[in-house]
């Protein structure tokens, strides 16, 4: 598909009124109030900053500590400390990855899963709710155009950084490995 000047300039001129869409959905992700709501709903006592890790843990585990710090934007010294303290409750265990005997990964207990599922089931109540004016039609759309988003956005870096080149670097090496 090419994309025609003007099409570009009106990807400038709507580009912060999106970015700034964005950064609204964000902040209220990441709002400690909301947490502690949605912690409240699902029946939960837990400390509101381990709340993210339990539940990335729940959906990506096992998964290691440096991965867990990255998806929730905190340094992995932090993040480990945090996983200690979902271990010493008892929502997730750790354990060495066979592949690599340095990294431990975490994985959700049966008590842990229970607690992910009272998250689910109070995100989605919230979800209901939130939703309860939308046509099928208008909330298909937003699940299409949302995974679209965010499959750009883990596959495009910013154009000149040194993401962009060691991605650039991996994507030539992977396709010359897949060609012998």
């Amino acid at each position: 598909m090419v994309k025609t000047e003007s099409y570009k300039a009106h990807i400038r001129a709507s580009l912060p009124g999106l970015h700034g869409s964005v950064l609204d959905i964000v902040g209220i992700f990441n709002s400690p109030e909301r947490d502690a709501a949605m912690l409240e709903s699902a029946g939960l006592t837990l400390e509101r900053a381990l709340f993210p890790l339990l539940v990335l843990i729940g959906k990506f585990g096992p998964i290691g500590v440096v991965d867990v710090a990255s998806r929730v934007g905190r340094d992995y010294t932090t993040v480990s400390r945090q996983v200690a303290r979902l271990e010493e409750l008892g929502l997730v265990t750790r354990r060495f990855k066979s592949a690599d005997r340095r990294t431990r990964e975490a994985t959700v207990t049966s008590q842990g899963k229970a607690a992910v599922r009272a998250v689910d089931g109070a995100r989605e109540r919230l979800s209901l709710r939130m939703f309860r004016n939308w046509s099928r039609l208008d909330y298909d759309e937003l699940l299409r155009l949302t995974r679209m988003l965010a499959d750009g956005l883990d596959e495009t870096p910013a154009p000149g950084s040194r993401l962009a080149k060691d991605m650039a670097r991996k994507k030539i090496s992977h396709s010359k490995n897949a060609d012998t």
